[in-house]
């Protein structure tokens, strides 16, 4: 548990200070915990990093269920929900993905919690009946991660999407995916 709750003041204090503020003593003090108490989990700031970016993956996957009937309603949610009640772990997401960008171990670990997400996706895009379900992974993905970067950190995010637009823009989406925007179909 205090490992879990170090992870999650890592994740609000980058999102709060970015990268410059991630600090043990920092984390310490946004946890509630005595000083020293971060180091003792996770001894560098490398580890820091890869502790908060495993649990922002732990978080996402928990908040994305899909059955086999509401892909497009399931995306919606788990948009709005990103940017609504889990906007502080989404910029705490962009920060790490910046950073990753100039530091390779932290790519690693960036890389592999992402390829997690990517599979589950090309899974279900799968099973929906696309035919290139790697390649509509990486449009979909692509397509959400525009549509959350424009609402929360970009020039739409004075005015971001409500539910209502959020399921009518993804089923518009969806159902542009080639053999994937009928599904569900009879006898699945």
């Amino acid at each position: 548990m205090r490992v879990t709750s170090i992870a999650d003041a890592a994740i609000e204090v980058v999102a709060a200070e970015g990268m410059r503020g991630l600090t043990h003593r920092a984390v310490d003090r946004a946890a509630g915990l005595p000083p020293g108490s971060t180091s003792y989990y996770a001894r560098t700031r490398a580890a820091l990093l890869e502790l908060a970016v495993r649990r922002i993956a732990e978080l996402d996957d928990a908040s994305l269920t899909v059955s086999d009937d509401e892909l497009a309603p399931a995306l919606a949610r788990f948009l709005h929900a990103a940017m609504t009640t889990g906007r502080t772990r989404l910029v705490a997401r962009y920060e790490f993905a910046l950073e990753a960008t100039r530091r390779p171990e932290l790519r690693a670990i960036y890389d592999r919690v992402g390829q997690r997400f990517r599979d589950s996706c090309a899974e279900l895009l799968a099973r929906a009946g696309s035919p290139d379900p790697a390649r509509h992974t990486r449009m979909l993905i692509a397509w959400c991660d525009g549509v959350l970067f424009d609402s929360v950190a970009g020039a739409g995010a004075a005015r971001a999407p409500e539910l209502a637009e959020l399921e009518l823009s993804t089923a518009e989406f969806v159902a542009l995916l080639p053999g994937v925007g009928d599904w569900p179909r009879a006898g699945r």
